[in-house]
């Protein structure tokens, strides 16, 4: 999914142990780990006037992540995949050297009727010595996913390693990302479970850190790397994600991220020109920003 417009710059805020803000990147934190940008989709009514239709747009130097909570989006790129999404699984697809895709509402729910779509895509950049991978693509359904539960809480192993579990989604770098719904209050201590560093987004409900309570929409990050305790209000439903940091920079242009700017601007050139690796079924495009 481009980006264009859909980064929400507010002033982020330190309580202690963590600093707040909504998504990332916000302007004290540019990465957790190897995670450098989430866009909260919806929740959103989509319909006859307003479908979801994301055109052609290209990526290099990441692997994007959707994961769906309502609605259900089709996934098609310049690999010739066509994979439909539906709420708890994941499409993972890593753009290494270039690749192009579009994300819609599928066609049998293009049907008069409304629903809801809420989700996340994320984008975890990749380790600088695979920014030129092949790219791949993969779909893995919710219930290849690890779960369990722990006292009103149930967990489930969205991607990378965690609580001695490993996600099926073929991950490049130590991370984690780990979906928690609960009923009642919860404690949550994830010293020795979680490698790196650690973000908490809020989807539903809240929770309490630091003496201060946090509402849904807002994002911590632990300034301790491996440890947080935090208290989830009841009926809370919040994603943990992070991990091992990179040791270099990486720059971020729309939908370009690499350690090397001279391969941002080769990207750039490529999509002007579109000798970029285009898709053979859709002939949409959607050109550089100025």
């Amino acid at each position: 999914m481009s980006n264009i417009g859909l980064i929400i710059e507010e002033r982020s805020r330190d309580i202690g142990d963590f600093l707040v803000g909504r998504l990332i990147p916000f302007r004290k934190k540019r990465m957790i780990g190897p995670f450098i940008f989430i866009d909260h989709m919806g929740p959103t009514k989509l319909g006859p006037s307003n479908y979801m239709d994301v055109d052609q747009h290209p990526h290099i130097g990441l692997s994007t992540l959707t994961f769906m909570l309502e609605g259900e989006l089709t996934h098609e790129d310049s690999l010739g995949t066509n994979q439909r999404i539906s709420p708890g699984s994941v499409n993972w697809m890593t753009a290494g050297k270039g690749v192009s895709h579009t994300e819609r509402s599928p066609k049998d729910m293009r049907n008069g009727k409304t629903f809801t779509a809420h989700g996340y895509q994320i984008w975890v950049a990749l380790p600088k010595e695979l920014e030129n991978m092949e790219p791949t693509f993969h779909h893995i359904g919710e219930n290849d996913l690890p779960k369990w539960k722990d006292g009103n809480a149930e967990f489930k192993l969205v991607a990378g390693e965690g609580y001695g579990k490993k996600s099926p989604v073929p991950t490049y770098s130590p991370l984690f990302m780990v979906e928690i719904k609960n009923q009642s209050e919860y404690e949550l201590d994830v010293k020795e479970n979680l490698k790196g560093e650690i973000g908490i987004c809020i989807v539903e409900g809240g929770i309490a850190a630091c003496e201060e309570e946090i509402g849904k929409g807002n994002i911590l990050v632990s300034k301790v790397e491996d440890a947080c305790k935090i208290t989830l209000k009841p009926n809370s439903h919040i994603l943990l994600f992070g991990g091992e940091p990179f040791p270099e920079e990486r720059h971020i242009y729309w939908n370009f991220v690499s350690s090397n700017k001279d391969k941002i601007e080769e990207a750039k050139q490529a999509w002007r020109d579109k000798t970029f690796p285009m898709m053979t079924n859709d002939n949409t495009y959607v050109p550089l920003p100025n």
